[in-house]
């Protein structure tokens, strides 16, 4: 199916995979997606509106995000190398080939129409599937079996959706998977506001695609239930500014300063103890 026949959400998926693509491209690139670059040279899609009016920073803003991804989920197989990690809304996204070590179980799941067209040029395989489900469903966590140490990824996902339906999904998900783990990127209310104007819009994306959900300290999130527990949170571009530009620099110092994004790691379905210590 052609890129363009996706629905309005699913179709920002095209915004990160150029912003992959273009940094592989680049003489010094901070991150190298080889398969993100074979695919833009493949689909059918005019990216010259996204290339046109995206900024530099949100540019990065996508790369930076896989980068503390990648390391993230590096440290936990470190820790358990036969864990399961679900790539929850994954898009054309390419993590896996970026952080296999050979023994990971991965699931890689988004929409019916998404996955379709991720069929066209990215494998399956024996320890990598794909699932064709909402995340806001129940039905696929059947598909994960018995998995034990579960991290869940979610890339530029959970901002498209109402904050009561990522409040039933981390609950439901503390319900099915005790202990495992969330990582993600989340948006304040005034990077929102900004992200719709001039990434959304400005990079031709229907207006059904904008953000819906901002949240300014994340660790908030630990009112809607005791067994959730941030971890982490920091902003998007914390110790990631070597080899960029002068003009890079003071943009992502900007963004943070303004804490437009951040990344958040979480933990699910272990009770906080009073003291804020997990039981």
């Amino acid at each position: 199916m052609p890129a363009s026949e996706l629905g309005s959400v699913q179709k920002t998926l095209l915004l990160p995979l150029w912003g992959r693509a273009i940094e592989t491209a680049k003489p010094r690139p901070l991150l190298v997606d080889d398969t993100a670059a074979r695919i833009i040279s493949a689909i059918d899609y005019d990216f010259s509106t996204i290339a046109r009016n995206t900024s530099i920073i949100t540019q990065l803003c996508w790369v930076v995000r896989s980068l503390h991804t990648d390391r993230t989920i590096r440290e936990f197989l470190s820790a358990q190398p036969d864990a399961t990690i679900v790539n929850l809304g994954c898009g054309l996204d390419t993590t896996f080939e970026r952080v296999d070590n050979g023994r990971v179980s991965w699931y890689d799941l988004d929409l019916p129409d998404v996955i379709r067209l991720r069929r066209n040029y990215i494998p399956e395989s024996e320890r990598r599937r794909f699932i064709a489900q909402s995340l806001l469903e129940k039905g696929w966590f059947d598909q994960l079996g018995g998995a034990d140490s579960v991290l869940f990824i979610a890339s530029g996902v959970l901002y498209y959706f109402e904050e009561n339906q990522v409040r039933e999904l981390f609950i439901r998900l503390a319900d099915r998977f005790p202990g495992s783990e969330i990582f993600f990127d989340a948006c304040s209310p005034r990077g929102m506001r900004m992200a719709n104007r001039r990434v959304i819009q400005a990079g031709g994306m229907d207006a059904a695609a904008i953000l819906r959900w901002g949240i300014q300290r994340p660790k908030e999130m630990e009112s809607w239930d005791s067994r959730i527990a941030v971890l982490a949170d920091y902003p998007m571009f914390r110790r990631m500014r070597r080899g960029l530009t002068l003009r890079e620099r003071w943009g992502t110092l900007m963004s943070d300063w303004l804490g437009i994004m951040s990344m958040v790691h979480a933990r699910l379905g272990q009770r906080r103890a009073p003291g804020g210590v997990i039981g």
